[in-house]
C-alpha cells in the first residue's frame, strides 16, 4: 500500500501536529502516511519551528486581511507542488471556504474538542467546563461546508469529573487528542474506515 501524502495546516502551536508527525516518524503512522507539509497562516504560529525541528517541509501563506476565496485558493496553489492525499487539521482557526472543500471533497480530516452534534465552533473545553458536563468528548470529523458539521469519524470520551478551571479540562482533553487524531487518522488511511 502506498503511503499517504497529507498536509497539516496549522495556525497556532501545533501540539496535535507535532504528534501526528511523530507518529509517522517512528509511531502508529509510519506505514501509512507521511507529512509532505506543514502550513500555517500566521508567521508567528510556533508549531512552524516544531515542524522545522521534525524535519518537516513549513509554508506560510498569511490570511490576515485576505478575503475567504482569495485566500484559499492562494493555498490551493501553494498545496499543488506536494499533491497531498489529504488535508489534516489541526487547529487551523480559519474556515475553509466552498472553493477549498470542494478541491479536496471527503479528503479533509479536523480534530474537535467536543461532541460536535452538541457544539461547533471555537472554545469547546471553555463550552464544556461552563456547562458542568462530567465528560465531553473529542470528534474527529471530515469538513464539508459548514463549521464542524461533518461527518463523525471517531469520538473518544474525556472525563470531566472533578475539574475546577478550564486549564484543568484542556489538561486532560489534549493527550487524548494527540493520541486519538493518529488512531484515527490510521483507520482512515488503511481504509478500515
Amino acid at each position: 500500500m502506498r503511503k499517504k501524502r497529507i498536509a497539516i495546516l496549522i495556525s497556532g502551536t501545533g501540539s496535535n501536529m507535532a504528534a501526528i508527525v511523530k507518529e509517522t516518524q517512528n509511531g502508529i503512522l509510519k506505514d501509512v502516511c507521511r507529512v509532505e507539509l506543514v502550513l500555517s497562516n500566521k508567521y508567528s504560529a510556533k508549531g512552524l519551528q516544531t515542524a522545522g525541528e521534525l524535519g518537516v517541509p513549513t509554508k506560510v501563506v498569511p490570511s490576515k486581511g485576505k478575503e475567504r476565496e482569495n485566500y484559499d485558493r492562494e493555498v490551493l496553489q501553494v498545496l499543488e507542488p506536494y499533491q497531498p492525499d489529504y488535508i489534516v487539521l489541526a487547529g487551523f482557526m480559519r474556515i475553509l471556504s466552498p472553493v477549498f472543500i470542494r478541491a479536496y471533497k471527503n479528503r479533509i480530516i479536523n480534530i474537535h474538542p467536543a461532541d460536535t452534534r452538541q457544539f461547533q465552533g471555537v472554545g469547546g473545553y471553555e463550552w464544556a467546563f461552563e456547562n458542568g458536563l462530567q465528560e465531553t468528548c473529542i470528534t474527529v470529523h471530515y469538513v464539508d461546508e459548514g463549521v464542524d458539521t461533518g461527518p463523525i469519524i471517531g469520538q473518544k470520551k474525556v472525563d470531566l469529573r472533578g475539574a475546577h478551571s478550564v486549564d484543568e479540562v484542556k489538561a486532560r482533553g489534549l493527550p487524548i487528542e494527540h493520541s486519538f487524531y493518529s488512531e484515527v487518522l490510521k483507520d482512515v488511511f488503511s481504509k478500515n474506515i
